[in-house]
């Protein structure tokens, strides 16, 4: 790690994660290399390695934010909320994840290489922002449906967070899968996020709580 304030360091480090995820929205995982990172921050490309080693890890900095982002979105629901549904739940948490596309796209497609080449102690501390958003999503099922039995909690959190690797795939596909699609006889049916998570949670819900 450079010498410099802690201030500067983690400024140098989001100015990196912003150009990984500026790329990300227009070239693939695989295509993007840290030279294509560097050329769009305002140091040098080697200034990289003093902050990340790999572009696993910038991408796995990128995912703990957008974690970060929807552990936010999810306390905000605790806050402002005192009782919802199951409808009007499943409505606002499948919001939280309509903005998280981002997050999504990592990890149905990118998760086991991100992590596979990180340090340790980077994938250490993206455990643990992701351990914070499992319990804060348990916390609003606390709050928000208190009969629910400790199994059954247990029960939703294993169902839906693996429900969420699938979620951009069913939701986003290229011209190539949709030609693919239909030359193989298949109906294209349109979903969108917040409509396919919705109704999941709904059916998750129903006759739990």
């Amino acid at each position: 790690m450079p010498k410099g304030s802690e201030k500067l360091t983690n400024a140098r480090k989001e100015e990196i994660i912003n150009a990984c995820a500026a790329l990300y929205e227009t070239v693939g995982f695989r295509d993007i290399t840290i030279r294509d990172i560097g050329a769009s921050t305002s140091f040098t490309r080697t200034s990289i390695y003093n902050y990340f080693q790999t572009k696993e890890e910038i991408f796995l900095g990128l995912l703990q934010r957008e974690y970060e982002a929807w552990i936010s979105d999810l306390g905000r629901i605790l806050e402002e909320y005192d009782f919802l549904s199951e409808s009007g739940f499943a409505e606002k948490l499948a919001g939280t994840l309509e903005k998280r596309k981002c997050m999504l796209k990592l990890i149905s497609m990118n998760l086991y290489d991100m992590e596979g080449s990180s340090r340790m102690e980077n994938l250490v501390e993206f455990k643990k922002v992701y351990a914070r958003a499992v319990e804060t999503l348990s916390c609003c099922l606390e709050k928000f449906f208190p009969k629910m039995e400790a199994g059954e909690k247990t029960g939703f959190l294993y169902a839906f967070f693996p429900f969420l690797f699938g979620v951009y795939p069913y939701t986003t596909a290229t011209e190539k899968q949709k030609e693919a699609m239909e030359l193989a006889g298949m109906d294209i049916v349109p979903y969108s996020i917040r409509e396919i998570v919705k109704s999941f949670i709904v059916k998750m819900l129903r006759g739990k709580c």
